[in-house]
């Protein structure tokens, strides 16, 4: 039902013991509460990258990429476990969405705030057209989400395996200031804003079917908040792509 993969494996059956059900309120709510933790840890990692202590800084954001990645794993798998794991992958990205920022904003002055206005009001913008029903994860919506997530994907893990063996060329045009690179960022932040209908309608039928055991709050909250980090950083690729610096 959504082209995120952290929510595509959702389950709805109550399981016994479990307290309630999954409503859009709560759901709404524990996604203010993730947002809130991923601020907090990248303001914290922020200040020690750009308060003179960039090694510490970096430190933190590899242990936040690293820590992150494995409990976006350990959620998608464990859905129950979210109340849990959802908190603490949010304040890993934290460390790791501070970090990045810092480096870029270290390269480009004012790029961290662009970026931030601009995911907030592409959020905006999303939400404004799912609500409106202008946009709608429709069966043919979806496929080509999927298709087009899926081939960003293998394109960056491509390039990661490629760059193992010296082989650069890839990771270079994507991620280059040049023409194709910043095509190819502008492609993806219109694919990750994209995502963002599908989640919001993954979470309006968990919700209103009345049968999602009450930690599908947490968990969709999670797929949420993994698309809307996806997009900050693309953004600010995409900026850092267009101020000519490409690294």
């Amino acid at each position: 039902m959504a082209s995120n993969p952290v929510l595509e494996r959702a389950d709805f059956d109550i399981v016994p013991g479990s307290s309630g059900v999954m409503t859009l309120r709560g759901t709404v709510n524990k996604s203010a509460i993730l947002l809130i933790l991923t601020i907090v840890a990248a303001a914290y990692t922020w200040t020690a990258t750009r308060g003179g202590y960039a090694t510490a800084g970096m430190g933190y954001t590899m242990v936040g990429a690293i820590l992150g990645f494995i409990l976006a794993l350990v959620t998608t798998f464990k859905q129950s476990w979210a109340p849990v794991t959802a908190p603490a992958y949010a304040l890993c990205e934290g460390l790791f969405v501070g970090g990045i920022s810092a480096m870029y904003e270290a390269k480009t002055g004012g790029i961290t705030i662009q970026a931030v206005m601009l995911t907030f009001g592409t959020f905006a913008g999303m939400l404004f057209l799912f609500q409106g029903n202008i946009l709608r994860a429709t069966p043919m919506f979806m496929k080509v989400v999927i298709g087009a997530t899926l081939g960003i994907f293998v394109t960056y893990l491509l390039g990661m395996v490629l760059s193992l063996f010296h082989i650069n060329g890839l990771n270079n045009a994507i991620f280059g200031a040049g023409q194709f690179g910043i095509i190819f960022s502008v492609a993806v932040v219109i694919i990750a804003a994209l995502n963002l209908i599908i989640d919001f309608e993954f979470i309006k039928q968990a919700s209103d079917s009345g049968s999602a055991p009450k930690y599908m709050e947490w968990y969709g909250a999670f797929g949420l908040l993994v698309t809307v980090v996806w997009l900050y950083i693309s953004i600010l690729r995409l900026l850092a792509n267009l101020n000519g610096n490409n690294r």
